[in-house]
């Protein structure tokens, strides 16, 4: 994984983190992206990495999907929290 793509899992994460935004509490997946770089959310190449990012959080568990209102939303996953806190620590 390459630094771009950890600092946006970083950002992820903190911001839902900062928000509450763990379990049961949870916002929809295109909010993700708000607050990063406009190079990032306005190109192809950037939305394609902060869509793999997700992918990534999504694979190691750190985030909940849970379909809801015709969107996908998502939420920290509180068996990980701990594990996301410490990356988020890391990656500072």
């Amino acid at each position: 994984m390459d630094n771009e793509t950890i600092h946006i899992m970083w950002h992820i994460l903190s911001k839902l983190n900062r928000m509450n935004k763990i379990g049961g509490a949870h916002t929809e997946i295109k909010n993700l992206g708000k607050g990063l770089p406009s190079s990032l959310t306005s190109t192809n190449k950037g939305k394609k990495r902060i869509k793999e990012a997700i992918k990534e959080l999504i694979s190691n568990e750190f985030l909940l999907t849970k379909p809801s209102t015709g969107e996908i939303h998502v939420s920290l996953n509180p068996r990980k929290l701990k594990d996301i806190r410490e990356f988020i620590v890391q990656h500072r």
